[in-house]
């Protein structure tokens, strides 16, 4: 392969993987916790919303609902990690991008 068409190539996943991002930044991740919590998330990591159901706006599950927001944070960001990791393998190969 001449560098002419290695050039060629590699703008065209990088197209692939603009166009990859941009459709993970857009996608919504949810998670439910406990029954308590439930939280949405964009794949820009963008929180879109948090909704605590009435029981837990008890004082005495304060800790316990703080806890499970920072927790389903926590994985809908690691989700969101695994799943541009993916794309970013699917298309280049690899993960960490096309190595230029």
């Amino acid at each position: 392969m001449n560098m002419q068409q290695m050039m060629i190539q590699a703008q065209k996943m990088q197209r692939e993987l603009q166009k990859a991002r941009e459709a993970l930044n857009a996608k919504e991740f949810k998670i439910s916790k406990a029954g308590l919590v439930e939280i949405v998330v964009f794949g820009s990591k963008e929180i879109k919303s948090i909704n605590i159901e009435p029981d837990g706006f008890e004082a005495d599950n304060k800790e316990m609902v703080e806890e499970l927001i920072v927790s389903g944070l926590n994985e809908l960001f690691e989700q969101i990690d695994e799943e541009a990791d993916a794309i970013e393998e699917k298309i280049t190969g690899r993960v960490g991008g096309i190595g230029f």
